[in-house]
Order: C-alpha cells, then structure tokens, then sequence
C-alpha cells in the first residue's frame, strides 16, 4: 500500500476519505487540521496565556506537542501546562513524569495540583462513590482543580484534549438523556462566564485512532495505562454504539459533530447561561453550593463513617 502523495510506504487508509498516506504526510494531514480548528475557536495577542490540560495519555500529550510547536517561543505566547493529580496509586504519578518530562525539553511552565488539597484521594473514595460512579466524582473535582489553577495564573484560555470521539460519545450522551442544557455548554467556549475559564478544544475533529497513530510515528512519549475505575464509566456505553456506527458507515463521528455545530448558535440562544455567584470554596455556582462541595461533603462523611 503506497501514499496517494509521494508513492511511499503508507502507514494507514484513511476509512472516511479513501486516502491512503505515508508518515510524513499523515503527520502533515493532522498538523493542517488541528491548525485550522485553532484558527476558527480562539484568537490571541502577543502576551496572552494558555493553559493545557495534561494528564500524560496520548490525546493531552499530542495537544501540547502541537501547540509547543505552533506557539514557539517566539511569538509572544506563554503555554501553561496543568496536570491534576486525582490519587490513583500506579496510574497517575508515571503520567505526571512524563509531563514534567516534557515540559522541561520544551521550556513550558509545569503546574501540578492534587486531590490531597481538597482531602480526598480516588483510591480512598472510589469504593465509597455509591449512588455516583468513580469517574463522576474524579470528573468534579478534577475541574474544580483545574479552573482553579487556571485562573490563579490568569489564562485567557484552558485548552483540553477532547478528540472526536469524544465529542461524538457526548453529543450522544446528553441527546439520549435529553439533558439539552448541557448539550449547550459542550466546548469551545465561546461565552465567558464569571469565575469560568473558557475551554477550547484544539483535537475536535482528529478521531481518537488518528491521535494514537500520530503520537506512534512522531515518536511522542505518552502515558497508555488504564485507569482502574474506567470500566464503571457510563461512556462506555456510547463508546459502543457510536464505534459501531462508525464502522458500519465511516464518517459518522464527524456527521455527529457536523450537526451538533449546525444546532449549537439556536441552543446557545435558548439557553443563554445561568446567573453564576460563587460558592463559599471560591467556584462559580448556580445554586447555593457548588457540585464540588456537596460531593466532598459526602465523601468526606463516608470515609469518618457512622
């Protein structure tokens, strides 16, 4: 199999378009793509900051390789990378080398914050979770965490490693449960709230295999452990059904997304965002206590016992 470009050994057949490539013109292919999304979600000025959600996987670790390589040193914009220490003995603390690791060869602050700061740690809580899944918990805190440090270094914007996939997963999810609302709040963020970071979402359109393949033949050092909880997320589900349809019919991930963009101006303007005031812990909040701290109250309850 030879690349449709330059006749040399193609490394993978691009289902969706036919197009079979070489490994360096695959690499070319994702790097114009994820430019061109950058290009249509942010726009910034010389002295602006970013900060990059990182845990180490594959998808955070090509993120921050693509925007070291797109925002160099040169152009006037600081890269803050954030990585979240959630408490997960042999799964987290070989990520967060490989972050630091990284971030070190590259000149880009490394900014690590943990669970232990909110007195909780995942192994200690996940069996404890209940009524909520692992992941629902780890999910909360984990932002909490991670706009908070986003603000403390005052970033214009929170870049997250969010992949098609992903996008297509949570699209499904919240059409199913109808929870329309949220659907509305999907990033890039493209309304600032008070208190809130805005997202934007640099790997939207690049499916989940295509980030693992470039990460392969660029050579990146990521992280590929599981989790130990994951297996109780709900995702899992519509992991499923939308491969599923991916493989019966290639390009669905990307109709998905296509039509959610095509719906996302009439949600935004039905659902214009709630008056947020902020919760006795710092976080912006809509009701009269934050998700975070209910949930802390919780688990902290559960771990003194009765």
């Amino acid at each position: 199999m030879k690349c449709d470009l330059c006749q040399r050994e193609a490394v993978t057949l691009i289902r969706y378009n036919g197009s079979h490539l070489c490994s360096e013109h695959f690499q070319r292919y994702v790097e114009r793509r994820v430019k061109k999304e950058i290009r249509k979600q942010i726009d910034l000025s010389r002295g602006d900051r970013i900060g990059i959600a990182v845990s180490g996987g594959k998808d955070s670790m090509v993120m921050l390789k693509l925007l070291s390589d797109i925002f160099g040193p040169n152009n006037g914009i600081e890269l803050h990378a954030i990585t979240i220490d959630e408490g997960i003995a042999g799964y987290r603390p070989p990520s967060v080398d490989i972050v630091r690791d990284f971030c070190g060869s590259r000149g880009i602050a490394f900014h690590l914050r943990s669970f232990k700061e909110l007195g909780v740690e995942m192994d200690t809580i996940a069996p404890l979770s209940g009524e909520n899944s692992p992941c629902t918990c780890c999910g909360v805190f984990r932002r909490r965490l991670m706009n908070d440090e986003a603000r403390r270094l005052d970033v214009k914007l929170l870049a997250t490693g969010h992949n098609l996939d992903d996008m297509s997963q949570s699209i499904m999810m919240n059409f199913t449960r109808g929870d329309i609302e949220r659907l509305a709040r999907l990033g890039p963020h493209t309304r600032v709230q008070p208190g809130l970071i805005p997202r934007f979402l640099p790997l939207r359109t690049i499916p989940e295999r295509e980030i693992l393949l470039y990460a392969m033949v660029s050579g990146l050092r990521f992280w590929d452990g599981e989790c130990p909880y994951s297996q109780e997320a709900l995702r899992n589900q519509y992991r499923s059904i939308v491969d599923d349809l991916e493989t019966r019919s290639p390009g669905a991930k990307f109709s998905i997304l296509s039509s959610y963009d095509t719906l996302r101006p009439m949600l935004y303007r039905e659902y214009s965002g709630a008056a947020l005031h902020l919760c006795e812990c710092g976080e912006p909040t809509v009701g009269g206590r934050c998700r975070s701290c209910e949930l802390l109250e919780q688990m902290r309850g559960r771990i003194r016992g009765p």
